[in-house]
């Protein structure tokens, strides 16, 4: 993370969501944090960043998302040259997605 924000107040609050262990708790927290526009928008980022890893186009992420095109590209520059932070929690859905098929 970029040092300018690290701090022991972000390292509370990603500790904080680290102890969330539903998905109900997890968007309780959420909820109280954010506003909707906030939770929107990071929705909205969680969803081009899966589109771009399935290799989807520019246009048709627009299209299913409402992104601008200029998030799409802010999004996908993340993916490539970010911190890994969408990389990790894609391929971790990926993993958890393919152990639940194998039961």
């Amino acid at each position: 993370m970029n040092n300018k924000l690290r701090g022991k107040s972000m390292d509370s609050l990603f500790q904080a969501i680290l102890h969330l262990n539903t998905l109900e708790e997890c968007s309780n927290f959420f909820e109280d944090l954010c506003t909707i526009s906030e939770l929107r928008a990071m929705e909205q980022r969680f969803q081009v960043a899966a589109m771009l890893d399935e290799g989807r186009i520019y246009s048709d992420i627009a299209k299913e998302t409402g992104a601008s095109t200029a998030t799409i590209s802010r999004v996908n520059k993340c993916l490539t040259y970010g911190s890994d932070g969408y990389r990790t929690a894609l391929d971790r859905m990926k993993q958890a997605k393919g152990n639940d098929t194998d039961e």
